[in-house]
Parts: structure tokens; C-alpha cells; sequence
């Protein structure tokens, strides 16, 4: 089985006035929407793109017949695929589960553009709307301290270091990385808008 890597996002430098203006410029072509049947293989081919690992027939078709796509999202620039977050539920004791961030990841030539903040912001926000939800949670190599820092800033906690647990990557150590609630609800202005 392929290690489900987290995080392909640039992490957010201090902007200057020119970039931050062409980061404001492209929010008017930023659109998200749920993963289907009819997109999965856009999301198997962007994923192919930022990620060193191949995920498995059974991780795509497991994403479109989720029976909640609260979770999953995938961004659009200019109806361009070019983003996507992709969790897991896992079943706890009676009503209660536990949520597993498996990938995020944005096109190279699109980050930056606050498409992966927004991305982790839909996800945390439909956390806060779930009250059986006990934590949110995540591996990350362990010389990734780009996504390391960027879950700090959402609330995330580190954890254990797992020794060997990347098979095919160096180094081969993951932090876990956890957040639990309260999570935080978006108003109305910074929910993002939907692909149609």
C-alpha cells in the first residue's frame, strides 16, 4: 500500500504589494467543488502531477462513492483542476469518528494563491458542523517543515515521530500531526464559492 502523503502547498512568505495584488486579482477564477465519478480520474491525474506516490484504484473509487463529500474538494482556477484535499472517515466507538487528511496538493504553477488554505479551511469548517467528530489528523515527512508549519498555523498539534513509515521516499519518518476541536466555522464571506 502507497503512503498517503499529505500536503503539497507553498507555504504562505511574507508578500509584497505586487504579489499580494495578483493574489487577490485571481480569487474571482478560484472555484471548488466534490469529487464524482465523472472527475476522478482529473483528481488521479493531478495527483499523479504533485505527489511522488501512485494511490490505487480502490483510493479514487473509495473518494467518488463516499457517502459524505464534506471532506473531499477539489479546486478549479478557470474551470482547471488544479487543487484538491482528500480525507478519510474512521469509525469510532458508537456515533463518534476520527477524520484522516490523506492528500492536499495544488499544481506548482497555482500556489501561493491561497487555493490550499481555502482548501484546509472547507474541510476544517465542516469539522466544526460535525459534533461526533473526536480529531482531525495527518502524517507528514518529517523534513517537511513547510507543512508542518502550515497545519501549526491551522491549529494542529505535533506528535509521535514514526520511524519507516514512507516506504519509497527519504527520509522515510512522518510526524503525526493532530487538531481537535473546537474547529473553526466560517462566516458567510470566507466560505468559498462552489463549482457549478
Amino acid at each position: 500500500r502507497a503512503p498517503l502523503l499529505p500536503l503539497a502547498v507553498a507555504h504562505p512568505m511574507p508578500e509584497d504589494d505586487e504579489e499580494a495584488a495578483a493574489r487577490e486579482r485571481a480569487q474571482r477564477y478560484i472555484k471548488f467543488g466534490t469529487v464524482t465519478e465523472k472527475n476522478v480520474e482529473q483528481l488521479r491525474k493531478l495527483n499523479l502531477a504533485v505527489f511522488p506516490v501512485r494511490y490505487n484504484d480502490k483510493f479514487y473509487s473509495d473518494l467518488a462513492s463516499a457517502p459524505s463529500q464534506a471532506y473531499t474538494h477539489l479546486a478549479y482556477f478557470n474551470d482547471i483542476l488544479v487543487g484538491a484535499i482528500c480525507c478519510r472517515i474512521e469509525p469510532q466507538e458508537g456515533a463518534a469518528f476520527k477524520l484522516y487528511i490523506m492528500t492536499i496538493g495544488v499544481l506548482a504553477p497555482y500556489r501561493r494563491l491561497g487555493i490550499g488554505t481555502q482548501l484546509l479551511k472547507q474541510v476544517l469548517h465542516a469539522c466544526a458542523l460535525e459534533p461526533n467528530l473526536q480529531e482531525l489528523y495527518l502524517h507528514v515527512q518529517t523534513s517537511n517543515s513547510d507543512a508542518i508549519d502550515f497545519y501549526t498555523r491551522f491549529g494542529f498539534s505535533q506528535g509521535e515521530v514514526i520511524k519507516d513509515y514512507y516506504k519509497r521516499i527519504e527520509p522515510p519518518d512522518a510526524v503525526l500531526l493532530h487538531r481537535v476541536a473546537p474547529f473553526p466555522v466560517l462566516s458567510k464571506e470566507e466560505q468559498p464559492a462552489r463549482y457549478a
